[in-house]
């Protein structure tokens, strides 16, 4: 068997169905992340809308089997509800049939949820969950090589499992959470994208009896009405449009309703400005944000008390970062929102809904909040094609070269380094950072200058081609 190597990102585990996901490296892969995980342990396992999770989630269970693992099946469910069922005793998620000798208080060792996100229909993946933490990093890369040493072993079809019901405990715990929404005054407009969110966002809403107008509920891994990343600012068209005409405010989720996006009349709301929101109601609060975050939030932040850390993108690194450092919340431009105030650490598009309709509820305004904070030009995400060899050793070479920049490069205040290199000037910012997931450089350009934003990027896509030039 040839495994594609490219498939073990930093994150999680991605590739195109049949292509790189097929049936040998799918069951391998459940093989050995079962005897990672060690044997005769309860994985619970989730998947997204696509017409291959099911496929998927078959040949996992299979490998899985092989390793002893005991497999639960939770269904079509959005990520944040696999992750939620790491912290359920097995008992309350009505097991069918019934575990032999399960204690009453045991909960599962591991999750793992199919999906391909907010990537095209023919992608899916593993984002998983081993002891209550991501599995990420050099863990999925060794994950990768024992599979490659171990190509030729054959794994037979078991596809023996046992139905869970995570759905029910997450709606429940979410109307006890936040019973006090009941019959909120607003009218709300939500964009599914045919992802997995309306696996259960409607029945929370209609259980709490809001009022609001649902886009593209129905999963459909297709995604016939647009593409399902609502980072991108074309997949909202039909959402602000329906908002215009209907409604308060409105949300969007990607594939797997990890992440979200926020809309009011005036603004979308990033994922910086929501975590400046949320803070409000919280005293004194511990905030990660990535390196791609605005220095207002960061600002701001320390301004009202709150300690601020900033740190790398990606999901994984933050979730590990705010369980290390006890973090309260944690936030990604792109919408990813964790809250481990009064939740469990993890990002769930859900819940960040929920916990935004609050501050509504509780009287804030929005976009007064919005509009308070200091004016800074900011670029989208701007990314720059390379390749999965060169982005690397791109990234050295910039680093190399700071040490001394040319002779018309703007004055450095300072660089930080924590997730390639984000260079601070006397009135703004300049990031470039290779991405983990695809081959390209990512870079952001922010100034209280508009003119010198453009004069960073400028300066420092120079500095990009010098250096590719040189290698």
């Amino acid at each position: 068997m040839s495994v594609n190597t490219s498939i073990f990102r930093e994150y999680d585990i991605r590739g195109i169905y049949e292509k790189e996901l097929n049936e040998q490296s799918v069951k391998s892969i459940g093989y050995h992340l079962g005897r990672k995980i060690g044997g005769n342990k309860i994985v619970s396992i989730g998947y997204d809308a696509r017409s291959h999770s099911p496929i998927l989630r078959d040949w996992l269970t299979s490998g899985l089997n092989a390793a002893a693992c005991t497999v639960l099946d939770m269904g079509m469910v959005a990520t944040p509800v696999n992750y939620f069922s790491n912290y359920q005793k097995i008992a309350d998620l009505d097991p069918q049939p019934p575990i032999a000798d399960c204690p009453p208080s045991a909960t599962t060792d591991a999750s793992i949820m199919i999906t391909g996100s907010h990537n095209p229909s023919e992608y899916n993946g593993f984002k998983i969950t081993i002891d209550r933490a991501p599995f990420f990093g050099e863990e999925i890369y060794a994950l990768g090589d024992a599979i490659t040493a171990d190509r030729e072993r054959i794994i037979p079809d078991n596809t023996e499992k046992i139905d869970i019901d995570v759905k029910t405990p997450y709606i429940d715990f979410m109307l006890k959470e936040f019973i006090h929404l009941k019959r909120l005054d607003t009218k709300i407009v939500i964009d599914c994208g045919n992802g997995v969110a309306d696996t259960v966002l409607t029945k929370i809403f209609d259980a709490l009896e809001l009022s609001y107008e649902g886009l593209y509920c129905k999963p459909d891994g297709t995604f016939p009405n647009h593409h399902p990343d609502p980072s991108v600012e074309q997949n909202l068209a039909d959402v602000k449009k329906v908002l215009e005409k209907k409604g308060d405010i409105a949300f969007a989720y990607d594939g797997d309703a990890d992440r979200i996006a926020v809309l009011t009349h005036k603004h979308n709301i990033k994922g910086d400005q929501m975590a400046l929101l949320y803070a409000m109601k919280m005293e004194n609060p511990t905030v990660i944000g990535e390196v791609k975050c605005s220095q207002v939030m960061y600002d701001e932040l320390e301004r009202r008390g709150a300690k601020t850390v900033m740190y790398k993108t990606g999901h994984s690194n933050l979730k590990v970062k705010m369980k290390e450092i006890h973090a309260d919340l944690a936030c990604e431009v792109s919408g990813h929102i964790f809250f481990k105030h009064r939740y469990f650490g993890y990002d769930d598009a859900i819940y960040a809904t929920l916990r935004m309709l609050e501050l509504v509820e509780e009287g804030i305004d929005l976009d007064r909040e919005i509009e308070a904070l200091p004016h800074v030009f900011s670029t989208e995400e701007i990314k720059i094609e390379t390749t999965e060899e060169e982005k690397f050793a791109l990234m050295d070479k910039i680093k190399e070269m700071l040490k001394i920049p040319p002779s018309d490069f703007p004055d450095i205040h300072s660089i930080i380094d924590v997730d390639g290199v984000r260079i601070n000037f006397e009135k703004g910012w300049g990031l470039v950072r290779a991405s983990n997931t695809t081959p390209v450089l990512v870079t952001r350009f922010e100034s209280t200058d508009q003119a010198l934003a453009k004069e960073y990027e400028k300066k420092i896509n120079i500095l990009i081609e010098t250096a590719r030039y040189a290698l």
